[in-house]
């Protein structure tokens, strides 16, 4: 078998409602553009992945990924996956992770459709479902965020976790509400997204650690090992970091030797596939640490995660960000969150979702080649 050719179809993502997760997103709205990557061959096996999310449009990494990666996948064997991810990140100074992890999840995508397995099954499937915890923008006020974790308190979902304000006073006014409204025992969480300094990190994690809460998310720079293992001294809440800088299985080990995390975190885009995931879960495992998986940013890499889940020991939860609008788009079947707060293993050959290619020819933008 044998790559014979290799597109990316640009594709409009319009009536995106004003969103914002924190200071790293800002506020987006409006349009945004995904990329359909199709990896055909010559037995007729097509593999796909979607490029691209609300605030960061496929066309910032399309350009790179025809020009560097699509040379170095033509007449190759799609099954040689390994070999092919290790020519890439060869590559990655004139292309992206993004660009990669795409590619990564096409190929994982012809793989089981060859075997006719779905891909969790390839990798070694270790359940069948996992519990889903929501996971809020940034909201107008205290009682919104508590009357939304009410809300999904009452339909079961594993736990709540709140994206802040990201003023350290107001963020403890809005766990307090929170905390407040769910009674003690619902799980809930806090992602600062990298928005504190030091003392303002401290501050926050000593007051929702004597709220029980399950797990204190980003507080300080992506970057700031040193005060990450500083803040992990003068706390027991556990921390969470490595969701970013984006980058490969290298970027975990700083983190790691240094104990500055309680985690490992990261997403198919943002590490560079289903490949990077793994080996991921297996040095976290190494250290009994978890990997928890952050959204994927768009409905196809989500399904991507979501076999990386069923497929590894060493994790908990399924995040599903708010709102849809702002995160699910271009597949006919989104992943379903049942009655009970579950999220299930695909079970259809390779990602097992079927892609609305009538959705996407209506919007498509360009075609590269």
């Amino acid at each position: 078998m044998k790559i014979t050719n290799v597109t990316l179809t640009l594709f409009g993502w319009d009536d995106i409602p004003a969103t914002s997760y924190g200071a790293h997103t800002g506020v987006f709205s409006g349009s945004s553009k995904l990329g359909l990557l199709a990896i055909t061959t010559d037995q007729g096996i097509v593999g796909h992945g979607f490029l691209g999310s609300v605030f960061h449009p496929a066309d910032m990494d399309a350009g790179s990924l025809i020009r560097s990666l699509k040379p170095l996948l033509l007449g190759k064997n799609p099954l040689d996956r390994e070999r092919l991810y290790q020519a890439m990140w060869k590559k990655v100074r004139t292309t992206s992770v993004r660009a990669i992890g795409a590619v990564d999840i096409a190929l994982w995508d012809i793989a089981g459709k060859v075997a006719g397995l779905p891909i969790h099954k390839l990798l070694g499937t270790y359940r069948d479902r996992a519990p889903a915890y929501i996971s809020s923008a940034v909201l107008d006020s205290s009682e919104a965020y508590a009357e939304q974790a009410l809300y999904y308190k009452s339909i079961n979902m594993a736990a709540y976790k709140i994206h802040p304000p990201q003023a350290w006073r107001e963020d403890i006014k809005v766990c307090e509400a929170v905390r407040k409204a769910v009674g003690d025992e619902f799980l809930l969480m806090l992602d600062s997204t990298w928005s504190y300094d030091y003392a303002a990190a401290l501050r926050v994690g000593q007051a929702i650690e004597a709220m029980g809460f399950y797990w204190y998310e980003d507080p300080l720079a992506d970057s700031d090992i040193y005060n990450y293992v500083e803040l992990r001294k003068k706390l027991s809440i556990p921390i969470m970091a490595t969701e970013y800088p984006a980058g490969g299985l290298d970027s975990f080990a700083p983190w790691v030797m240094q104990r500055a995390t309680d985690f490992l975190r990261g997403d198919v885009a943002v590490k560079g596939g289903i490949t990077t995931l793994m080996k991921v879960a297996h040095l976290a495992e190494t250290f009994h640490l978890n990997l928890e998986l952050h959204h994927g940013g768009n409905s196809l890499n989500n399904v991507a995660n979501l076999h990386v889940i069923m497929a590894i020991a060493n994790t908990e939860f399924f995040e599903v960000l708010l709102p849809a609008e702002s995160q699910k788009y271009g597949l006919i079947q989104d992943i379903e969150i049942d009655s009970d707060g579950f999220v299930h293993a695909p079970v259809e050959p390779g990602l097992g979702a079927v892609i609305d290619f009538d959705l996407i020819k209506r919007k498509t933008v360009a075609v590269l080649e």
